[in-house]
């Protein structure tokens, strides 16, 4: 075992972080906590880290965090601001030389994707190509156990799956990785097994197929209807059970009932600018089990941005 928490609690105040958070992380896996912000993710970390003090049992590599061999470890914080006049090549060499053995910093610029920008400063990076240096920055020893607290925040779609890439290939030789994020594709891509957090509390634990299986209800057929009163009328009158959602109407349906459903709205004379078949997700688990959306609190894409 190499991560383990145990009924992990840390107050701020009045305000409660952690209450009672228990999981473990295995050799090998990928595990990831899944919460908005304000959820405890950032804290746990911490915790797990030694970098903040909370009561219950907290391990990392067998022991207590503040004795783990610093050299096993590749952590990348939420917040993290290096020397904006220090190019992407000098940031990777500096963290490189904090180790007695580490890897080359051009091989890690390689990794995230920032061999042709190696020689720009990072205060003249885009906001998602610096997080690429900070995802390489805990790269560079070579960590048994990467700790990496959402780690593609502010990253376009595309450098977004390059990172999946390189964390699924660390995975296969054996690193053990535990990443937050609210993005509920990287955790159904990347995780094993997933924790969603929610006020500090661990609602729900086990593998992404588990979750949307037992808490992810039905496929849904979403129609994006000029009237939806009409819509859901029609729709009722024909047999359909209609499913919760504030935006559009949602009916439970599979791929074959399509042309139907269609037909049903064609035949009542209902307008609609289109319908979208989609299976449920952890985003739909994470609903049925809090009551929150995770993506509502998503973070604006900046790559490319100055």
């Amino acid at each position: 075992m190499v991560i383990r928490a145990e009924n992990v609690r840390r107050r701020y105040g009045d305000t409660v972080a952690l209450d009672g958070v228990s999981f473990s992380v295995e050799s090998g896996e990928v595990f990831a906590l899944i919460g908005p912000n304000g959820a405890g993710k950032t804290t746990l970390i911490r915790a797990l880290t030694g970098t903040t003090q909370a009561e219950g049992t907290v391990e990392l590599l067998g022991g207590a965090p503040e004795d783990a061999a610093r050299h096993r470890i590749g952590l990348l914080p939420q917040e993290f601001s290096p020397a904006e006049r220090l190019t992407a090549r000098e940031l990777l060499a500096y963290y490189a030389g904090l180790y007695d053995q580490s890897r080359d910093p051009d091989s890690v610029l390689d990794d995230v994707g920032l061999t042709d920008s190696a020689d720009t400063y990072y205060e003249n990076l885009s906001g998602g190509q610096k997080r690429r240096v900070c995802v390489g920055t805990a790269l560079v020893n070579a960590p048994d156990v990467l700790i990496l607290d959402e780690p593609t925040t502010g990253i376009d779609p595309n450098g977004r799956r390059e990172l999946w890439a390189l964390i699924e290939g660390l995975a296969d030789t054996g690193t053990t990785v535990l990443l937050t994020t609210h993005y509920m594709e990287e955790a159904e891509t990347l995780a094993d097994r997933v924790g969603l957090l929610a006020d500090g509390k661990l609602v729900e634990l086990g593998s992404p197929e588990e979750l949307i299986e037992r808490h992810g209800g039905d496929s849904r057929l979403v129609v994006e209807a000029d009237d939806a009163a009409d819509a859901t009328r029609a729709l009722e009158r024909a047999g359909y059970h209609l499913l919760p959602d504030e935006t559009h109407v949602a009916v439970a349906a599979g791929p074959r009932d399509i042309p139907d459903i269609a037909d049903a709205l064609d035949d009542a004379g209902v307008d609609y600018e289109g319908l979208l078949w989609r299976q449920p997700g952890l985003d739909d688990v994470y609903v049925a089990l809090t009551g929150t959306d995770v993506t509502a609190t998503g973070d604006p894409i900046t790559e490319g941005q100055p």
